[in-house]
């Protein structure tokens, strides 16, 4: 079998994946299509979302499509580190035991990692966590455990801030996309999630879910040829150079922002990893709509997820992040030149 037709074949899995998982999730295609083009970008994922959204069904019923083993980790302020690599215990007998933690227990069958409410878990817990994004391994017990097809997804929690830990601007560039999960706004939709009792019972709709659609261990195969089979033209090029260049001094493209003094805004802008991100996202979004080359329109459906969080503001502006941030990137691509 040749490469395009393999690709082409993993299409079509990837495609049936995105509409099972919109059997127990509805009314956030937009989500779903960015979380599958994460999956085969082999990129990490942070999840915005008002409590009670569904976060948590929507990746379990990923997970489910996908194949493989799932893990789910609450952050609190008493979380260790050595919480995320080994449990303690006394057994029956009344003997010390001590068996992997949810980061090991899986060894290489941990596809799905969910950390909810990472902002609760202290910096030492989240520098862990960083490393076996970066590394997707952990070393303990004398032996190193190796992940190799981990994707991680976390949350943080918006509403409370007394005892959580901010994300640190290295956490947060370990995240290919900043994800928000809206309420739904479309009334047939809500009236769905309120009144058709199938959506209350998130095991029997998870169960609606196929399972085990793809070759898990082939994740990293197949995203390898998807980013070696996407071509982009000079002119694209250039235009994703400007989208980085426009993270640094968005005033040098007329981007104005109303009570924002722009030349002092950015602190720094997006970093050499972020626009790499991005790009292997953009050529996901062309390979899952049938196509071997990059539009502007690929990249521009991907950089406000792949950048929001990837820009730093001074301090005075940082604080107004939430206010700041979408305006910036809608700004960019307004003012950004787009190729033709």
């Amino acid at each position: 079998m040749s490469a395009d037709e393999r690709l082409q074949d993993w299409r079509a899995l990837a495609l049936r994946v995105e509409a099972e998982v919109g059997k127990a999730v509805i009314g956030q295609e937009a989500v779903i299509r960015l979380i599958n083009v994460a999956l085969f970008a082999r990129g990490h994922v942070l999840l915005e979302g008002d409590v009670g959204v569904g976060k948590t069904t929507l990746l379990r019923a990923f997970s489910r499509a996908i194949g493989g083993d799932f893990e789910r980790v609450e952050g609190t302020v008493d979380l260790l580190p050595g919480d995320l690599v080994y449990h303690t215990y006394v057994d029956a007998g009344g003997k010390p035991r001590i068996d992997p933690g949810p980061l090991l227990r899986h060894r290489d069958r941990l596809v799905t990692f969910f950390f909810n409410e990472i902002n609760r878990a202290r910096p030492q817990v989240q520098s862990l966590l960083l490393r076996a994004m970066a590394e997707r391994s952990v070393s303990a017990f004398n032996e190193t455990f190796e992940f190799p097809h981990m994707t991680v997804f976390a949350d943080r929690n918006r509403v409370e801030k007394e005892e959580t830990f901010e994300l640190a601007s290295a956490a947060r560039d370990r995240f290919m996309f900043e994800l928000r999960m809206p309420t739904p706004d479309d009334f047939a939709i809500r009236r769905a999630l309120v009144f058709e009792p199938r959506f209350h019972d998130v095991e029997a709709l998870l169960g609606s879910v196929a399972a085990g659609l793809l070759p898990w261990q082939q994740l990293n195969d197949v995203a390898a040829e998807v980013q070696r089979c996407v071509r982009a033209s000079e002119s694209l090029e250039r235009y994703v150079v400007d989208l980085w260049d426009a993270t640094r001094d968005p005033a040098r493209f007329g981007i104005r922002i109303d009570g924002v003094e722009m030349a002092h805004l950015v602190l720094a802008g997006a970093s050499p990893r972020a626009i790499m991100a991005m790009t292997r996202a953009a050529r996901v979004v062309a390979w899952l709509s049938g196509r071997d080359y990059l539009t502007p329109e690929d990249v521009r459906s991907v950089m406000p997820s792949a950048l929001v969080h990837r820009i730093f503001f001074t301090p005075v502006y940082e604080l107004r992040r939430a206010a700041i941030a979408d305006r910036l990137m809608a700004g960019m691509l307004e003012q950004v030149a787009t190729p033709r």
